[in-house]
């Protein structure tokens, strides 16, 4: 499914600018060599370059000439991923990310084996914290300094703008969710939309057709694609971060019920289920010591409930949607053929 190599060169296009602000770091202290691989090793360990992905094929669907300025200007989505990452890892407490430490437990290790001073749970999460904001100026010097033309820039960045902020504030409703014990569909639909599927599909796609200065017309077409395609993503995920095998996910078997999400699956089994297992939900969600079994049986009550079967039909739907809105679409051949192509990656993977 890579075409134009574009793995290969999103990886090449981050190895060189990390490399570069490594130098920069350890210029400043040698202290902050442990910060700069550390972020080399979680954007370069892992990931589906999906966001750079959409956006390339969305500029070069709106009549974009392929370059290395081009996809570098791009591979800086990489780098809001990894501080949403990051972040959002934080404050879920979670222990893992793609089978390695998260950056908070990573930096919490290493103040343990080095017997610092202070608490190594809270020298984590502060290092966690500012690594997610340095990768997220990282991104807006990547995109600057990539060589695009100014005047191209200049019509993209109020696109990647509005896409730094929707994704922040996506993340603030999640919390805001868990804590509010909020289980309605709307909610957790609004959730999925702002948190995952603007920033994956929809402003990707817009941030492509903007840098080559396409039309209103195909960039209100692009948004009627990623728009849903993004949520029927977020969708998958949160199924496989229930039902997943960790061995393939990287994360624990129902990683998300641990900690508490709220999302559309959740709420989908809140409105079918009955009281009994309704206060089942209740109390197991955000159980970080929930063992196994626990997992098991909230498990089941989802499935039976409904919500498995609901979910998955709704993820159809929300496909079937973006790719209706894809065919009628005035985007150039190949394009066309690799955004189908992606939109069955997002939606029918397995990790």
């Amino acid at each position: 499914m890579d075409r134009a190599g574009l793995r290969a060169r999103v990886d090449a296009a981050l190895t060189a600018f990390l490399t570069a602000q490594h130098a920069r770091l350890v210029a400043v202290d040698p202290a902050l060599d442990e910060v700069a691989r550390a972020i080399e090793d979680f954007v370069l360990g892992g990931g589906k370059r999906l966001r750079p992905a959409f956006a390339y094929w969305g500029y070069r669907g709106a009549g974009g000439a392929d370059s290395d300025q081009i996809v570098t200007a791009l591979s800086a989505l990489e780098l809001v991923q990894a501080s949403a990452l990051i972040h959002d890892d934080l404050m879920d407490r979670s222990d893992t990310r793609r089978g390695e430490p998260a950056v908070h437990r990573r930096f919490a290790a290493q103040h343990t084996e080095r017997g610092w001073r202070g608490g190594a749970s809270a020298y984590g999460d502060s290092a966690a914290v500012l690594l997610g904001d340095l990768t997220l100026v990282w991104s807006d010097e990547m995109l600057q300094a990539s060589g695009v033309a100014q005047a191209d820039l200049a019509r993209a960045r109020p696109v990647f703008d509005a896409m730094r902020t929707e994704v922040t504030v996506g993340q603030y409703l999640d919390v805001h969710a868990q804590a509010t014990g909020d289980t309605s569909l709307e909610r957790a639909s609004k959730i999925a939309r702002y948190k995952s599927a603007k920033y994956t599909v929809e402003r990707p796609l817009l941030l492509g057709a903007a840098l080559a200065g396409a039309p209103e017309k195909l960039s209100r077409a692009y948004a009627e694609f990623g728009l849903p395609l993004g949520e029927a993503f977020q969708l998958r995920d949160d199924v496989l971060g229930v039902f997943g095998d960790p061995e393939r996910t990287g994360k624990p078997a129902g990683d998300d019920l641990r900690e508490g999400k709220r999302t559309y699956l959740v709420a989908a089994a809140f409105a079918a289920a009955g009281s009994a297992e309704r206060a089942d939900l209740e109390a197991g969600l955000g159980d970080q010591g929930m063992d196994d079994a626990r997992v098991q049986r909230l498990r089941a009550v989802i499935r039976d409930s409904g919500a498995l079967s609901r979910t998955e039909r709704r993820i159809t739907e929300l496909t079937t949607a973006a790719l209706t809105a894809l065919d009628s679409a005035d985007v150039q051949p190949q394009a066309r053929a690799v955004l189908t192509e992606l939109a069955d990656a997002a939606t029918r993977r397995t990790v």
